[in-house]
């Protein structure tokens, strides 16, 4: 019973600031280690992760596998979401997968989440919610950003913070889902980003370059040989209510399938729920 308070204080924290947890990529989406690190590295690290961006924009959509995983009071949590992204126009929509109740006597909707510039629609959000209605977030107010918020981190936010690599190095070559690509170990200032960033996530990455425990973020990002990102991963930390300690949030981004038809309709405003939302 104690171990099950603990889950649902973690889980209760968790719902606070929105979903958060970590995607198992599986054998298919994680990268071998079989790097092979004579190989050229394609140019200056720090510029090609700063440009990376750009390469997904130029590449027009893909598929996405999204993770947040969070370790916290001894409880770990994970979170996985699968979709589409509209590099372009900024929008994507996801399907988010909550962790199973440890009793295994819930079973838990997936959240449908829509990404939009400047805010998350999330459906099946529970908390009250009717199950025909979206709750909109205004990601402007969030202290994270919306890189943990949705249980997703945006995956053309996530790309953006690459935007501010201060310094990186080459590790090798590997494959990502059976795709040859260079992989790269660095670290990002947030506060840079922010000032590099699109218009649409300058303000969300400068929320969470004051949000977080720190504005350094250690990453592990994997481009093929067009400069898009395969696969990227972000170590965040932040402070939660009133804990003493930073948690630390991994949050892993594959990308694959480009070009993909990537159609997002955001909801109209009758079908935007306008009621308080429970806490917890």
């Amino acid at each position: 019973m104690a171990r099950r308070r603990q889950y649902r204080r973690t889980v209760g924290m968790v719902a606070a600031a929105g979903v958060v947890g970590c995607l198992c990529l599986g054998a298919a989406g994680c990268a071998r280690s079989s790097a092979v690190t004579g190989d050229a590295p394609g140019g200056d690290p720090v510029r090609v992760l700063r440009g990376a961006a750009d390469a997904l924009v130029d590449a027009g959509s893909s598929k996405a596998h999204t993770s947040l995983e969070m370790a916290a009071g001894g409880t770990r949590v994970t979170v996985r979401g699968e979709g589409v992204y509209d590099y372009r126009r900024r929008l994507g929509r996801l399907k988010v997968l909550l962790p199973q109740d440890p009793a295994g006597d819930a079973v838990r909707r997936p959240i449908i989440e829509l990404l939009a510039p400047g805010a998350l629609f999330m459906k099946n959000r529970g908390a009250g919610v009717p199950a025909d209605k979206w709750v909109r977030v205004d990601t402007g107010t969030l202290t994270d950003g919306n890189l943990v918020t949705g249980g997703a981190t945006d995956p053309f936010a996530a790309a953006e913070v690459l935007r501010g690599t201060r310094r990186a190095t080459f590790v090798g070559r590997t494959e990502v889902a059976g795709t040859r690509v260079r992989h790269y170990r660095g670290t990002a200032d947030l506060a840079a980003a922010a000032r590099e960033a699109s218009d649409a996530n300058r303000g969300p990455l400068a929320a969470a370059a004051k949000g977080f425990a720190t504005a350094e973020v250690p990453f592990d990002a994997y481009l093929d040989d067009q400069g898009r990102i395969r696969k990227v991963r972000h170590r965040f930390s932040f402070v939660n209510g009133g804990q003493d300690k930073p948690v630390a949030v991994a949050s892993t981004t594959l990308l694959y399938g480009f070009g993909a038809p990537a159609e997002v309709r955001l909801p109209e405003g009758e079908d935007i729920y306008a009621g308080r939302i429970a806490e917890g």
